[in-house]
């Protein structure tokens, strides 16, 4: 007999690449794919429709991991490049010149792609800070599970959370959930000066409710059992929309974004899609311990993120 986790077969990611049919597929620069799991998940993106791939990188690597991986890449463009700095510098070019809608990292390292998209004067920065948001199809969970911010943002300050909350929120929406619930975690449930963390929920709650938040109904401090457990949150007594039944949890910071993220994923055996967002166009950091379900889920994600940008810029 199936496990419920494997009943369950990652069914919600699968509903979002079919919400992705009749839209035409976003050109995207992927950034050094130069090992086969990077080519494996932009050319499964692409044979679903979802991307156009731009393979950017050492040309020679790139063909030796399509020839290993026994991968066809002849119809996909080819920009070549040195090495790994540089293929991160002209994804960008790219991308601010207009010539792709996507990012999809390839086999360099976060940090080095990254460092290329927040450069002041040639990256990718808007007005918004740049964040990123794992959508967790969770069989023990009841629907999409958001978790941000796990990959960029080590210690957000005040003013940063409240960029990655609306990123998320702003995520969920286009997701099609039409009022996201945000439970912004800590380890109590009450606001103490012993915790900055509940001091940062309860102010976050208070700018929501005065519009410098939209789009969501908050909560905070919440601790994890009881911000998605209904039971957990009665015998807590928390009297509240969030409580039991969040759509997006706002971690403190990036290391227990992370150690969050990862357990669930490995115990959980939940797929975390991811996005970065914020910056001029959707970024897909995927990770070579992926599934390629997963880079494939990411891809969907960006893609509806392309459409709702096109349909701004019509």
């Amino acid at each position: 007999m199936e496990s419920g986790s494997q009943a369950h077969s990652h069914l919600r990611h699968g509903q979002l690449v079919a919400r992705c049919k009749g839209i035409a597929p976003a050109l995207t620069a992927v950034v050094h794919p130069c090992d086969a799991e990077s080519l494996e998940g932009a050319a499964e993106a692409a044979a679903q429709g979802l991307i156009v791939p731009v393979l950017v990188g050492p040309e020679a690597k790139i063909r030796a991991a399509a020839a290993a991986a026994n991968l066809d890449i002849s119809s996909f463009r080819l920009v070549p490049v040195p090495h790994s700095h540089a293929a991160a510098a002209e994804a960008v070019a790219m991308a601010r010149r207009g010539e792709v809608e996507a990012l999809m990292k390839g086999s360099l390292h976060t940090d080095e792609l990254m460092h290329e998209v927040l450069q002041d004067k040639t990256g990718l920065r808007t007005g918004r800070r740049i964040s990123h948001v794992y959508l967790f199809d969770v069989a023990c969970y009841p629907k999409p599970l958001l978790v941000t911010d796990a990959a960029i943002n080590i210690q957000p300050r005040l003013m940063e959370k409240r960029d990655i909350c609306q990123n998320a929120i702003d995520l969920a929406r286009l997701l099609g959930i039409e009022t996201p619930k945000i439970a912004i975690l800590s380890a109590v449930e009450t606001v103490t000066d012993k915790l900055p963390s509940t001091i940062d929920a309860a102010a976050l709650c208070k700018m929501a409710e005065r519009g410098q938040i939209t789009g969501g109904i908050m909560d905070g401090p919440l601790a994890f059992d009881n911000a998605i457990n209904p039971e957990a949150a009665r015998i807590k007594g928390l009297s509240s929309l969030v409580a039991g039944h969040a759509d997006i949890l706002l971690v403190p910071d990036l290391e227990s974004g992370n150690m969050l993220a990862k357990q669930l994923t490995f115990f959980e055996g939940a797929d975390g899609a991811g996005i970065v967002l914020g910056a001029w166009i959707p970024i897909m950091l995927t990770s070579r311990a992926d599934p390629l379900r997963t880079r494939v889920a990411s891809a969907a994600i960006a893609l509806l993120t392309v459409d709702a940008h096109r349909r701004m810029a019509a």
